[in-house]
């Protein structure tokens, strides 16, 4: 369709240069020609067919042009494109307001050659300006806000709108899964964002030739089609991609910079990584140790010890949500079901932990 435009403009366009001086070039020639020839409409037709014949092998070239152009517009991130498009249109209207009184001076080469000097510089530092700047104006944006809700001018629930900044899924907790859980208790408001680059990665570890990583890339598309299809969350595809970073990790975090949002993901060096460059993240990790129960020193347990543990005469447990329990001489306890009185809990990285004694030994005691 857009090789027929190009054509169908070439054609226009040679229509019209023959309309306007194929006579007047034939005159001009003194060349002998018929009447008729030296119709307009003739060399309408005339120039009409000499510009396209011409241009015939140009026209693939024009064309992969512009797809390239479209391509690269589609791959910059939103707020880059504005912001330069913004810094653009002003650099646009300051070398017109520049130019007025420019071409009002009699010098043909300061009159006409200047403006077009002045509209293409001045174009092009507007849109770098507003390129590189942009993050400085979000914030200044997001400051005025503040500053608005603070002195009781914006109305509450615009601001409580404005306010729900897009959370931005990564590759670990999509294919982790309990992501659709959460949104699905509504626990986790405004857009989530799913980067096209990070669907790529999924679709490249689903077609990966080893099982396991085929069926957790598999799992994490299922999730996400559950997400997009049966939870009531605005999900939505981020198009754009940031061509000069190669990790995934660096993307994610470039463009929770650029959109304002909230990083979610249950990586825990990603997490670090974010908190150093001042990115908000939410970990799914945390938020599993958050709601776990709360089990304090003293409380009393019924537990199945189901192993031995690594140090001597220890035996492990586990609660219904996978917290481990190191009991305390209970490895003679294995494969049965006891109480056991807790004596502390350790938390760590990797999550809870909790010790505790058989309740028949302290009665012993």
């Amino acid at each position: 369709m857009l090789k027929r435009i190009i054509q169908l403009f070439i054609i226009v366009a040679g229509g019209t240069i023959g309309y306007l001086y194929v006579p007047d070039f034939l005159e001009l020639m003194g060349l002998d020609s018929p009447l008729w020839l030296l119709s307009p409409y003739v060399g309408t037709v005339i120039g009409a067919i000499i510009l396209f014949l011409s241009t015939f092998w140009l026209v693939d070239y024009i064309v992969g042009f512009i797809r390239w152009v479209e391509e690269t517009l589609v791959r910059v991130p939103v707020t880059d494109l504005l912001f330069g498009s913004i810094g653009l249109i002003i650099g646009l209207i300051i070398a017109v307001l520049i130019n007025i009184p420019i071409q009002d001076i009699e010098i043909q080469l300061v009159s006409q050659v200047i403006p077009i000097f002045l509209t293409v510089i001045l174009g092009y530092l507007g849109f770098q300006v507003g390129f590189k700047r942009r993050n400085e104006f979000t914030n200044l944006l997001a400051n005025a806000r503040k500053d608005k809700r603070k002195t009781g001018e914006g109305n509450e629930t615009t601001d409580s709108f404005f306010n729900m900044k897009p959370k931005i899924l990564d590759t670990s907790v999509i294919i982790d899964g309990r992501i659709a859980d959460i949104c699905q208790t509504k626990f986790l408001e405004g857009t989530i964002v799913i980067p096209q680059f990070v669907l790529e990665e999924l679709q490249h570890i689903a077609d990966s030739s080893d099982v396991l990583k085929r069926n957790r890339g598999r799992r994490g598309l299922d999730v996400l089609n559950r997400m997009q299809k049966d939870l009531p969350v605005d999900v939505q595809i981020y198009e754009g991609d940031f061509e000069d970073i190669q990790e995934v990790d660096s993307k994610l975090v470039k463009l929770a910079k650029n959109l304002q949002g909230i990083l979610v993901t249950n990586d825990f060096n990603l997490n670090k990584v974010c908190e150093f460059q001042n990115v908000e993240v939410l970990n799914i990790n945390d938020l599993a140790n958050a709601v776990k129960p709360v089990v304090l020193p003293g409380e009393e347990l019924s537990v199945h010890v189901i192993k031995d543990g690594k140090e001597e005469k220890q035996g492990v447990a586990y609660l219904d949500d996978g917290t481990m329990i190191v009991v305390e001489e209970g490895r003679n306890y294995i494969g049965k079901t006891i109480e056991v009185i807790v004596t502390s809990v350790l938390q760590t990285s990797a999550g809870r932990m909790i010790f505790a004694k058989p309740k028949l030994l302290e009665k012993a005691l």
